[in-house]
């Protein structure tokens, strides 16, 4: 049995989020983009990415989900001050007076996060912070985005836009539904080193990982 909670006109088109028994699901334009019912790797983006950053790292999070990626954040001991850039006000609310404050313990609460509502491409090219590690999950994976305009990012120029808000040392993790070989040899070709982990999902292809250092 799956209830529609609610349904609005986004940023990028219609969002709605429903009830599938104890879980919630997020569906954009007809297609869906995220649920609650694992989010192994949306966790381990950030924690593999804390672990390869020195001390307490100061941390981008690029698309806020369902909160997985953030709960996982806070709960690491290597990451301090987390920034959430999401586009979609519903997203927010949804997470910070919704059903989905539970998920995640009413994750934006804490005093070490800063929710940014703004479209992650524009934020970046005006921005000038820097990061110790940036985690990027706004899409599905490179070559399958919720909008046209993310593809922007997954490019070389993306890349290098991306590269400049890491500190030294620091760690760009992205979180993909499916592997891209194209992107990857992009990713080798622009940072020193790349990491790709691939985690098994209970059907289909297994959700990629990839960890560059600048």
């Amino acid at each position: 049995m799956t209830d529609v909670l609610d349904v609005v006109d986004g940023r990028s088109g219609e969002l709605v989020l429903r009830r599938a028994g104890e879980d919630f699901e997020v569906i954009a334009n007809g297609v869906f983009l995220m649920d609650t019912r694992n989010g192994e790797s949306e966790r381990l983006l950030v924690s593999v990415a804390a672990d390869l950053v020195p001390g307490k790292a100061r941390m981008l999070i690029g698309g806020l989900g369902v909160g997985c990626s953030l709960r996982a954040a806070l709960d690491h001991p290597g990451v301090g001050e987390i920034v959430v850039v999401e586009r979609e006000p519903a997203v927010i609310g949804w997470n910070r007076e919704g059903p989905l404050k539970d998920v995640h313990g009413d994750a934006l609460s804490d005093e070490r996060v800063i929710v940014v509502e703004a479209d992650l491409v524009k934020w970046l090219r005006r921005t000038e912070e820097r990061f110790d590690a940036l985690c990027l999950d706004i899409d599905n994976g490179p070559e399958w985005t919720v909008t046209d305009g993310n593809a922007k990012l997954y490019q070389n120029e993306g890349l290098d836009m991306l590269a400049a808000r890491l500190r030294p040392g620091g760690v760009l993790g992205v979180w993909s539904a499916e592997s891209v070989p194209s992107f990857a040899k992009r990713l080798r070709a622009r940072f020193g080193a790349v990491r790709e982990l691939k985690i098994p999902v209970p059907q289909g292809a297994p959700d990629v990982l990839w960890f560059a250092r600048v």
